[in-house]
This record gives structure tokens, sequence and C-alpha cells, in this order.
């Protein structure tokens, strides 16, 4: 069944006021009060149509809301722990919900999301929303795993997008400089943000739906962009989003608080250790001022961090270090130092950038990056957690679990000699947080070289909320930070209604009542000594021989206080206290990394899957590779546990540790049942069980790639081919601000003529007197891109672009083409022939924000005698008003012969190619483009989510460029001279898992006699038990239609 194709209004700003009227009729949110804009156009922008609106909803609502310590959300605090998705890096709408709810199980509670207007609106008046395009998928996946949402539209977004995000005609079409009030850039994006405000409207929080917060564009300097944010946000007040509107500042820089354009609520982004990923055990120190920064700019509002840094981003080049490397510069140490370094600066709201980076495939990425933005991220590219996972959990459930920290006041630190507390060894640093209702204290230590790796013992003197100094530990001899380590200690922490910490220099990783107790779960490295003073009645024991009972009186303690003395040397899990209202638990840290506490949804309400404001019922599990979800039986006594094993390496059973209410006596994992007793470790709230290994897992094996077709993929150098079709290359002016270099005034710039992404082909023809003996060429296609050049059959050479690790960087090449005695074919026409690969276009450059403007193409053209007669291009089949494929979307294909025919999609007949290995490269050696195919067979059993890659084993430096397609998506970009990517994961979605799939090699030689043997293989990641269930595929087969 053909796809319902992309929305098309083709409407100009002063047509759009009537489709505009009944538009904002449909998108006022039901059952919410509603106000009548008399004269919705007053202000300039609207000003252009007079016609009446329709009933508008207000444009605040206070079902969101904020103060200067934090955000709340139908009147409850929250502190929003989120992490940034794009949906357009993982273009499979079944798999959003795995990385939602791996979120989740980290502890987190929203997602940040930026849209790619680029792939969203492809030309003027189109605006598509369809397919992994489309928004409500995200956003029921949001509802179903319990995720809030912050929108970040754009139409600028930054992102190591090509143009930043802005859609690539605006780039060519559109005279008025971009990010400005410019009248024609000002239609240029409306159509799209009016389809963001459609999208978005009914899932907003006033309408039972996820989305909270929406940003203003992106990173910009209010000096030059306080009319257009002006206008973009007169817009949104001018619709029915009702949430505030935010932005991210690029840095402390105070824009747009106040003044033309300021939002409802500003943040800023910070990313402390930079975008070199060379050397990861070398750090920048913690940034100190973030608080004194936030009290002098915007003290009104809760300390907002829409992007802090988790990962980085790698560059092209040989030297690049990949992003293995991106993993451990902000690996768990990073997290553990840098995360608590914000909270230490009373931030409330906290943005990850990126939770998951995915892949730039197609036509995605700006010149600076290359296919893969796994980012070294927390869940990787291929959706695997990595070890940042656990460190990240450690600290969402915390703050899920601790209410009283949404709410604090920054008393002091080291730094200011406050008197409140200190600590006895001045190689440490301590900042105090106190909520100022409870009293509770929030004591956040770190080394005060942030960057140190020494052991450092002191202990701490503190004030609790009842006015009694005290020095911490009272038994232990120590607090400890080894190397780079952070901490949260406390005092005067609520366990429940009936007792309390007075101190813990353990760290809380759940606070929360499970059934009729409320149980606590301490941790802290197995190397230190731990403590915690506890309000207690009766006289408490200990079943372990690593903990030591004290009575608070025998230290100087005046309440009915016990402490609890944990010696180091300790691993695994003990209860440290139980009665029938109270269970204190104490794990090793490698321990409480292995305990997940899925929320438990309420069984009605508008956000059952949302803590807080649905439901505050967790349990508490440990063993398992990841827990999704936990679901407790109307009668309560069955909990239904969905997740995943880790069979990577081979079946074996898994231990299970569950804290759960009295009444549950049986446990399902993943729908089937698991046997458990009571623990024997003297607690009667702790089962244990197994979940017995899958035999099904040692089945699971993928093909080796084989049985290749070969096809060439160049008949443009060859005589008589018909370039009748493509583009005349006759315009003699341009909106790109950079002019041509040299030639005769027509320009040759891609975009111009509807080909702004990957491949571009161009024929420059001249009828030759003889005296032609060489061609100068300046080409631009963007850092580290390539152009081959050919006069008519015979290869020249090619220009190369460059990046080392983002040095040395070549984006554009002036070069003298020599033309070979007996080329030149005298009294005929001649063809120099270019293929140019477009590595994307520019971000915005500071104020230049005309730089997205990118002159892709031929920038100067020179014969050294005579002139060309005609320029001809051509890029993708229909350019960007007429593309062909409209699943995959404007940016998958570019302007081979082989992708104009469509050798890259399934379906393809390839019976009459020769058989020829990908691994013997072109014919003779020669200088081109070939496309290779093959298929192959995979039968993955249900209920596995298995990840794969395609990996090219060869060694990096051969000169050659590898458009990688799977099932007709272009998923990779390999440049064997440049690298540094090899693999390049493709999900199941992309992938059949039980069917035939199509790989297309669109192989570009780059110099003739030299190797060229590209080894590829599918190669298997990771192979789980588990998953989110069945995840469809939507590979549109070959036709002929339109393939020229």
């Amino acid at each position: 069944m053909e796809p319902p194709r992309p929305k098309t209004r083709l409407l100009s700003w002063i047509t759009i006021s009537t489709v505009f009227t009944v538009l904002l009729a449909f998108l006022a949110p039901s059952g919410r009060a509603s106000k009548v804009i008399s004269d919705p156009f007053a202000d300039p922008l609207l000003a252009q149509s007079n016609r009446n609106r329709a009933v508008l909803s207000p444009r605040f609502t206070d079902e969101v809301s904020f103060d200067n310590f934090s955000l709340s959300l139908q009147e409850q605090r929250i502190f929003l722990y989120s992490g940034e998705f794009h949906t357009y890096r993982l273009p499979v709408p079944d798999l959003w919900i795995d990385i939602l709810e791996k979120v989740k199980a980290a502890g987190l509670n929203g997602v940040s999301v930026y849209t790619l207007m680029a792939a969203l609106n492809p030309s003027r008046g189109v605006v598509d929303f369809n397919d992994w395009r489309a928004l409500q998928p995200l956003f029921d996946a949001a509802k179903e795993a319990g995720i809030w949402i912050t929108l970040r539209p754009g139409p600028y977004i930054n992102a190591e997008s090509t143009a930043g995000g802005i859609a690539h005609w605006i780039t060519t079409e559109i005279a008025g400089q971009l990010r400005t009030n410019a009248s024609d850039y000002t239609d240029a994006w409306m159509d799209y943000i009016l389809g963001i405000i459609d999208q978005t409207s009914s899932n907003q929080i006033t309408e039972g739906g996820p989305v909270i917060l929406l940003q203003v564009d992106n990173e910009y300097n209010q000096a030059e962009g306080a009319g257009y944010f002006a206008e973009l946000e007169t817009v949104y007040h001018n619709s029915s989003i009702v949430i505030p509107l935010t932005y991210n500042d690029p840095g402390e820089g105070d824009n747009f608080i106040n003044g033309t354009g300021a939002v409802d609520l500003y943040g800023f982004d910070s990313y402390p250790q930079g975008f070199d990923c060379a050397t990861p055990d070398t750090w920048n120190p913690v940034t100190t001022n973030y608080h004194s920064y936030h009290e002098s700019a915007n003290p009104s509002q809760p300390l907002y961090i829409p992007e802090f840094q988790g990962g980085a981003f790698d560059a092209w080049g040989p030297t690049a270090p990949g992003y293995p490397q991106c993993e451990i510069l902000t690996g768990p140490d990073f997290q553990s130092v840098f995360n608590r370094q914000l909270w230490a600066s009373n931030a409330k709201l906290t943005n990850f950038y990126m939770i998951y980076g995915g892949t730039s495939w197609g036509g995605i990425p700006f010149p600076g990056v290359y296919t893969s933005y796994d980012y070294g991220s927390t869940i990787s590219e291929n959706r695997a957690l990595t070890d940042k996972h656990l460190e990240l959990k450690l600290q969402g459930i915390f703050l899920r679990s601790t209410s009283d920290f949404y709410k604090t006041n920054w008393i002091g630190d080291s730094s200011t000699g406050f008197t409140a507390g200190s600590v006895t060894n001045p190689a440490a640093f301590v900042t105090l947080l106190q909520n100022p209702d409870s009293g509770a204290g929030f004591w956040i230590v770190r080394q005060s070289s942030s960057t140190s790796t020494a052991t450092t013992n002191f202990k701490l003197n503190v004030t609790t909320a009842s006015g009694d100094a005290l020095q911490i530990p009272l038994v232990a001899s120590t607090i400890t930070l080894s190397g780079r380590e952070s901490k949260v200690l406390l005092t005067d922490y609520g366990l429940g209604s009936n007792s309390s910490l007075l101190y813990s220099t353990a760290q809380v990783f759940f606070s929360g009542a499970i059934g009729t107790k409320h149980v606590v779960f301490l941790y802290g490295p197995s190397a230190q000594e731990h403590e915690l003073a506890l309000t207690l009645s009766g006289t408490p024991t200990s079943n372990s021989s690593a903990i030591t009972v004290t009575s608070g009186s025998s230290v100087g303690l005046t309440g009915n206080e016990t402490v609890f003395s944990i010696a180091s040397g300790f691993s695994g899990l003990v209860p440290v206290f139980e009665s029938d209202a109270l269970l204190v638990l104490f794990a090793d840290s490698a321990t409480a990394t292995t305990f997940f506490s899925p929320v438990v949804p309420a069984v009605s309400g508008d956000f059952p899957n949302y803590w807080g404001l649905g439901t505050n019922d967790s349990v508490l599990v440990g063993g398992p590779y990841l827990v999704r979800s936990a679901n407790i039986s109307t009668d309560g006594t069955t909990l239904a546990l969905r997740g995943d094993l880790n069979t990577t390496g081979g079946a074996s059973d898994t231990p299970l540790t569950i804290v759960a209410p009295a009444s549950v006596t049986s446990i399902t994992w993943n729908g089937d049942d698991v046997s458990v007793s009571p623990s024997a470790n003297g607690s009667s709230s702790i089962l244990v069980g197994t979940i017995p290994a899958s035999s099904d897992a040692q089945n699971i094996s993928i093909p080796v790639l084989s049985g290749w077709k070969f096809n060439d993929s160049l008949p443009e150098i060859l005589s008589g081919f018909d370039d009748s079709a493509w583009a005349i290359a006759n315009h003699t002016a341009t909106n790109i601000p950079v002019p041509m270099k040299y030639g005769d005034g027509k320009i040759t710039y891609g975009c111009d003529y509807g080909f702004c992404e990957n491949i571009v082909l161009w024929r420059g023809h001249f009828n030759a007197t003889g005296a032609e003996t060489s061609v100068n060429l300046s080409i631009n296609g963007g850092e580290a891109f390539a152009a081959s050049v050919w006069l008519n059959d015979v290869f020249l050479n090619t220009s190369f672009g460059n990046s080392t690790n983002d040095a040395n960087s070549i984006d554009e090449t002036d070069q003298k083409f020599i033309f070979p005695e007996g080329a030149v074919l005298v009294g005929q026409d001649n063809v120099i022939t270019v293929v140019q690969d477009n590595m994307g276009l520019d971000e915005t450059s500071g104020s230049n924000t005309d730089a997205s403007k990118s002159s892709r193409g031929i920038t100067g053209y020179a014969l050294n005698s005579g002139n060309f007669t005609e320029w001809k291009v051509q890029g993708k089949v229909g350019g960007y008003t007429g593309y062909l494929d409209k699943v995959r979307g404007v940016l998958n294909e570019g302007g081979l012969f082989g992708e104009r025919q469509g050798w890259h999609l399934p379906g393809f007949d390839t019976s009459s190619w020769e058989a020829r290995d990908l691994s013997d490269g072109l014919p003779e050696s020669a200088a081109g483009v070939g496309f290779f195919v093959t298929t192959f067979e995979l039968g993955i059993p249900g209920g596995f989510d298995v990840l794969t890659s395609f990996t090219f084993e060869e060694a990096l430096g051969q000169p050659y460029r590898v458009y990688l397609f799977v099932n007709g998506w272009m998923m990779g970009k390999r440049v064997g001279n440049l690298g540094p990517q090899f693999k390049f994961p493709v999900h199941q979605g992309i992938l059949d898992y039980n069917g035939t799939n199509t790989v297309a090699v669109a192989l570009w030689a780059m110099e003739p006699n030299v190797t060229v043997t590209p080894q590829l293989q599918l190669t298997l990641d990771g192979v789980f038990s588990g998953g989110v269930g069945t995840v469809s595929t939507n590979n549109p087969l070959w036709s002929p239609q339109g393939r020229v």
C-alpha cells in the first residue's frame, strides 16, 4: 500500500489566514479555558492579514509553573532530569519506546527532542509528518513510558546537522538573512512552525499529553535575533500552545532573559570537557560559577541547563579518536563529579546532550561529523547500555526518591567559608543545599581539585536542622573520596512519617514506600567505610559482621538515634534494619548498580505512568540487564516484570532479587513464571529467585555477506551519454552570499538547481579547438569532501578535502587539471564530468547566520583556452521538490546513476549483472563508481533484541568512498582514506529480521591503479532476550516510475 503523501500547504502568508482560522479552532484545547483574541494580528508580523481568528486558549497554563526553586507540574514540584533524543536519528518509530524505557530505567523523567526542519519541510509549502517524521508516535510512546518532553523545533537547532536543521530549500530560495525577521525568511518558516503547533497542541500536558516545555530556536545572540525570536513567539502566543517557551543560551550570555524576544524560562548550556576526546583521561576542572551566574542573571527562575555534556561529537580524520574515547571522557567518573556539581549549583532542570545519539544517516550531518552520532552517550548508537547508564541510574533514582531536593536554598560552599559546615581536609570541597521547609541538608562533596585522582580522607562538620553541630562520621574513621568521585551526604533526611536519617555518609539510591514499609537503599564503594545515624525505637541488631551498631547516646547524640557503621571491604546487599514500618538496605556500589526501581503504574488517571503525578509506587529489582516495567495484579499477589537479559556471551541463568509489597508472592518475567523464595539474609521483605536461561539464544546467527553482483555506475563519462534531461546551470544570480571565484557568470551551486545534499554530478561542455590543455576548477563540498574529474572518458584527478580530527580542514579546493595527450576531441563536443560529494551544509557561525547558505558545487571554472558552452547538473531524481522516495525522505538519495535508477532499493533485479565480490573493487582498479548489491536472509526468533552492524574490516587508508544502503536506506558513508568510522549499526525495522534484506554499496574509487578492497561483513553486536516486541518495517520496493 502506498503511504500517504506529505501534507501540502501551498500557501503564502497572505493566504494563510483563512486556513489558520480553521486550524486554530481545531487546535484550541478542549475542556480548557479560552479567550477570544479580538485582533490577533495587532503585532507587525500578524498584521499581514486582518481577518479575525477563532477562539484561542490562554497563552500560558498554570499546569506548568516555576519559581526560583524548580518546575512544578499540576502544582507538584519535579526535578527535571532529562536526556536528549533525536527521533530522526533512529528512523524506526517502533524502537522509540526502547530508548524511552531505557531513559526511564535510569531514573530520568524527561527527554528533550529536536525536530529536523530539513526533513519535515523538504520544499516550500510541504510539511511532512508521515512515517519516521511523525511526532505522534513519540508522544504516544512517551506517555506509555511516563516520560515528559521538552520539544525543540528550531527552526535552527544546530545538533551537528546539515544547515543546523534549516530546510535546504530555504538556503537557496530566500534572499533575506537567515534567523532574522526578514519577511521572506519569516514566510519560509511559517508553514513548518504551524505544522509543529498542529502536531503538538493536543499533546501538551494540559490535554493529558507529555509535552511540558517548548524551546524557541537555539543558541543565538539577542542583539541580532531579538526581532526574529519575537516573531516566533508571537506565532506561538497566538496559537493553542500554552506551555512555557524556553531558550538555550550558548553559555552564560544573558540572552533572551529580558527585553524583545525574551522567553518564559531561560537556560544555558555547558560542555566543560569540550569536544576533543583524544586524551580522555585529561579533564578540565568543574565550572564553579553556575550558581553565581544564575543569581545575577535570572534569580526568580530555577537554574535550567537545557544542554549539559552527556558525551561529545567526533570529527572526520585518521587521528580522530572515535566515540569509545568520548564515552571514556564523559564516563561514570565524569558523571559522578560533573553532574553532582550541577546539583551543587542548585540546578533543578538538567538535560544531558545526548542520552542517545543515534545515526546521522543520509544527508543529515553537517560537514564536521560522520555518519555515527553515537556521541559516547549513555545509550550507544546500537542501543546497548553503556557503563554510564549505571552511574546515571544511581543519580536518577535518588532524585526521583527525594522530593526534599526539589526545593533547596544554596547555603554556601568551601570557598565562601560558610559557618554551617566544613571539611577537615582542604583537599576535599563541600557545598550545602538545604530544604527550607524540612531542614533536610544535602552536603555535596568532591575533591577540591576536581581533576584529582588522589584518595582523600576527611571528616565533615555539619549542623543539623535542630542546630546541633556534629563531626561525622562518629564511629567510622573517615569519609573517603577515591579519586574522581563526588557524593551527596545527608542530614535530616526523612524516611516516611516515623523515622529519619540524622546523617549518612553513604549515598541514597532509593527511598520510598514499598507496600506498607518505607524502604531506603543506601550504597557506597566497597573499599570505603560508611556510616548512618537512624532515628529509631527499640534496640536494633545486625546479622552482618560488616556492620557495627552503636547507641547514639554513647557517641554524644542526644536523640533516639542509632549509629550503623559499615566496614570497608563489604560487598553484596545487606539489611541494616527492618521493622514493620521501615527497611534499611545497604549495598556496595557495584551491587547497587545491578538494581532497578521500575515505576508501578496507577490503575487510573491521566498520567498513570508518571512518577508523582500519577503514581508513587515502585519496587526494587536486582539482577537483569534491564527492567523496563513492573505491574502488580489487582489482587496484589503477582508482580509482572518486563525487561531484557544479556545473552550476548551465551545464555545463562540470571539471579533475581526483589523488594516488593508483602502481598506479592509470585513473579513473572516477560510473561513466564519465576520461582522465588524469601532471602536467606534475614529480611522478610526480600525475595530471591532465578530467571532460567533461554536456549533460543544459542540459535541466533547472522550470515556472511556473499553473492555480490556488480554494475558500473558512471556512464556519464562515456561518449554519447545523454544529459538532455539534466538541469541547465544557467542562473546568473544567487541568494547564496558567496560570489563565484571565476567563470563566465553562470552559477554552478548545486542547491540553486534543487540538489542540496549527497553526491551531485556536473557536466561542463565545450567545443575543442585543440588549444585546450587544462581546466581550473574550484570545488566546494564541505569539510572532508572529495571530487573526481574526468575529461570525456579519461580520468584526470581527484580533489580531496581534508580533516584531521577537525584540524587542517579543507572544505574547498582550487586545482588545475591537466589534459593528457589525446584526451581532447578537436572539433567535437568535449565534456568535463565532476563527481562531487556534498558533506552537508554549514551551521550558522555567530552573527554570520547566512553561513548555512553554503556554496556547495563548482565555485569557479575556466579552461586555459576558450569557454564552456554549457554546464549541466544532476543530483537526486526530482531534486528537493520532486524527489521520489517519500518514505525515506528528501535526505536519503544522491545523484549517482545507480541511485537515480533505484539500484539501491530492495526488489531491483540484478540478475543480469556481473558477479563480482565487493572486496575485488572496481574492474581493472579503475577510478570511478560502481554498485555492488547482494541479498541475505535473516531469521531472528521473537523475544530477542539483536544488535547488528555493517563493519568494514580492512585497515584505514584506501582512497575510496562508500555509500552504504540497507534496504534502500543510506545508513553510512565510509571514507576509506580518512575514517575514522568503519562500523555502521543498522537496526531492526531497517533490517527485516524475518525476511530478505538488500545491501547495496556504491563504491567510489578515487584513484586509479591503487588497491581498493572493501571487506564488508554483517557483525553481531549483542543479543538480548526481551526487547520491545513487534518492530515493523517500512522499506518501499523498487519501482521504475520516475527513475531516470
